[in-house]
């Protein structure tokens, strides 16, 4: 437990000393997020690569104190990747599809080092609830890296909001993992936790750097590999949906983002101001309010998935089902699949 909380401290510390230099980075290189549309929430330009923060947090923590072994030499060779194409991205944005076949190959590295979804979770069978993935394991994880790194990068659109979500979900993830006999991949979510919210004094509202896609596409990538590694290769009959809850608002949020632009018959990457912190501001909420609503369903959603992880099979999916509705209904009250202009 000792070795969890310096982690988080010494990640932490790391994070926040180091932010000052990364805003001094952004204005010496241009990377400044000038509010050119009704979508950005700010009114003033702000420097944005936060994410140098983070990065530098995470990798010097974690070659501090995890083994170098293959795998992790893997992980952090695929985070140097995302950070390194986040800043450039902030400086200068870059081409879609180039983004996309960049978050490809830092997969692909990942996997290379053994990180990879072998089986899921069979609902329907008692007596088989492990289903083996066996060819289509690749394409699955590929799916998922890609898929969370990007939700998480959806919801950086309040100051505070991805920052925190990202630090509640890598504690909630640290506690399963911790619980299920995995301390070596419980101190790497806690150095990743410590990052995102030694980060967090700078970027809450009114905010003085963002973390930008050096940041949101770090920290995506990061939890969706260690969440793989540390969670749903661990043989319990629930194991998907553990990361699944704990990052369920931006999982949630882009799930009903395409709902929503499919029902609208809009394009499915077209940008609105549809997602949910979008919609509780609407509602009349502050940007402080909205925030820590969002902070509070991230934390009911990671102690449930806390409670599920150690649940039976039979009251771990009831609990999963309550939890799902709860979550559905509050989104669907919230308004996330009306029309946007």
């Amino acid at each position: 437990m000792d070795r969890l909380m310096i982690a988080l401290a010494l990640s932490a510390l790391i994070a926040y000393l180091t932010t000052p230099l990364a805003r001094r980075a952004a204005y010496r290189l241009g990377a400044i997020d000038v509010p050119k549309d009704n979508r950005r929430v700010h009114r003033k330009p702000i420097p944005r690569l936060g994410g140098l923060a983070i990065y530098a947090a995470f990798l010097a923590v974690s070659l501090l104190m995890m083994d170098l072994d293959l795998q992790m030499l893997t992980l952090l060779g695929g985070a140097t990747l995302m950070a390194g194409m986040g800043m450039v991205d902030d400086v200068r944005p870059l081409p879609a599809k180039l983004k996309l076949l960049l978050q490809i190959g830092a997969a692909l590295m990942v996997m290379a080092g053994g990180v990879r979804i072998e089986f899921i979770t069979n609902f329907l069978s008692a007596s088989k609830p492990i289903v083996a993935l066996g060819p289509l394991a690749i394409p699955a994880t590929l799916f998922w890296i890609v898929g969370i790194t990007n939700t998480v990068n959806l919801i950086d659109g309040l100051d505070g909001l991805a920052a925190g979500v990202a630090g509640i979900a890598s504690l909630s993830l640290a506690a399963v993992a911790y619980m299920n006999g995995q301390p070596e991949v419980a101190v790497l979510l806690m150095i990743l936790a410590g990052a995102s919210l030694g980060f967090l004094p700078h970027n809450s509202h009114p905010a003085t750097i963002f973390m930008g896609d050096t940041g949101s596409l770090l920290i995506g990538f990061v939890l969706a590999s260690i969440s793989i590694e540390g969670v749903i290769k661990s043989a319990t009959t629930i194991a998907v949906a553990i990361p699944v809850l704990a990052l369920g608002v931006p999982i949630f949020d882009t799930a009903f983002a395409i709902l929503r632009r499919m029902v609208n018959k809009r394009p499915i990457m077209e940008a609105d101001k549809g997602h949910l912190h979008h919609r509780l501001l609407a509602k009349g909420f502050s940007h402080r309010q909205t925030v820590w609503i969002l902070y509070g369903f991230s934390l009911f959603l990671g102690i449930s998935a806390i409670f599920i992880s150690g649940a039976s099979r039979t009251t771990s999916i009831a609990m999963l089902l309550v939890v799902t509705l709860i979550l559905m209904m509050a989104m669907i009250r919230a308004g996330l699949l009306k029309r946007t202009s």
